[in-house]
């Protein structure tokens, strides 16, 4: 939000909830949940976008109608071959699209799987302006009833977040999509410290804001303290890859350190010095992801040798 823009907001606000918190809770939820605008910000943004577009441009295209309402964009390629060949699926984060997720997938694919990339309802070129967590899993989920079960699941930031929710059956009504092997790139491992940070950039009092938080269960069904991937990594029983940069600027590092700690399962990598976007196109980060997944045909988990810290060379990425 531009700085008028969030000051009417929070004008808006301080006069909804002097009248009702249930109403201005209710009224952030939606504001909370608003996607953006799918337009590339910036030359480097719209020329990353052409890139994945084109990376993209042979790729089959299908809807995917979300149970209870809402559609789902999905890309497939090497699809329909014939003999059996690993199937991964691909999310994207936040604001994010299929398009910027184009070089993990182009590796993906030279590795001869079948690759399935979601958009996620109101980014890239699924309908809606609007999308939260449940959407999110229930958008899974309608790839894996579509595609069929995946080998790997991998996600960057909610699109993670997402993939590991989806993995423990957390949401009400909706079957778990539990891959073998799952992939986090700077996910965060809980979502209760967006809603806290939300409401205290648009002015909310504790009533409010307990109002706000009480529309995820109202929606989705769980308390938000309950979607907590973190917790999940240690219950679902899977080798997880967490790779994640200490200078992530959007989502801290905490998060990653909070999987590693669920389980024995995970296994954190650090790709410092990429940041929370670059991370998911960095040739360092495609070599320890392909690993990953080739350790699975191999039998055995291959030994994965931490990612070489950048941090020094910032200035000159």
């Amino acid at each position: 939000m531009t700085n008028f823009t969030l000051k009417v907001t929070r004008l808006g606000f301080s006069l909804l909830q002097s009248v009702s918190p249930r109403m201005a809770g209710k009224a952030a939820f939606r504001l909370f949940c608003l996607t953006p605008s799918r337009r590339p910000k910036g030359e480097k943004a719209k020329a990353a976008h052409a890139a994945g577009a084109a990376k993209l441009a042979s790729a089959e295209r299908f809807v995917l109608p979300l149970a209870g309402g809402g559609r789902a964009h999905a890309y497939r390629l090497n699809g329909g071959a014939l003999g059996r060949r690993p199937r991964y699926l691909v999310t994207h984060g936040w604001g994010s699209s299929g398009e910027y997720m184009a070089d993990l997938v182009e590796t993906l694919v030279a590795t001869g799987a079948e690759v399935i990339v979601v958009d996620f309802p109101g980014h890239g070129r699924a309908p809606g302006r609007s999308l939260h967590m449940g959407m999110a899993v229930k958008a899974i989920a309608a790839a894996e009833r579509r595609f069929g079960a995946f080998d790997a699941t991998l996600g960057h930031s909610f699109g993670g977040a997402a993939l590991m929710v989806a993995a423990s059956g957390m949401l009400p009504g909706t079957a778990a999509v539990l891959p073998e092997r799952l992939v986090l790139i700077g996910s965060p491992s809980e979502m209760h410290w967006l809603f806290k940070d939300f409401g205290k950039m648009i002015g909310l009092a504790k009533p409010a804001q307990q109002a706000l938080e009480n529309e995820v269960r109202c929606v989705a069904g769980r308390r938000l303290e309950e979607f907590d991937a973190g917790r999940a990594a240690g219950a679902i029983r899977r080798p997880v890859l967490v790779v994640h940069a200490e200078d992530d600027k959007e989502v801290g590092a905490k998060h990653a350190r909070r999987y590693a700690a669920a389980s024995n399962d995970v296994r954190l990598h650090w790709a410092n010095g990429f940041g929370h976007r670059r991370i998911v196109s960095a040739a360092p980060v495609l070599e320890a992801i392909t690993d990953f997944l080739a350790s699975a045909t191999s039998g055995k988990d291959a030994e994965i040798i931490p990612l070489f810290d950048l941090s020094a060379r910032r200035t000159s990425l």
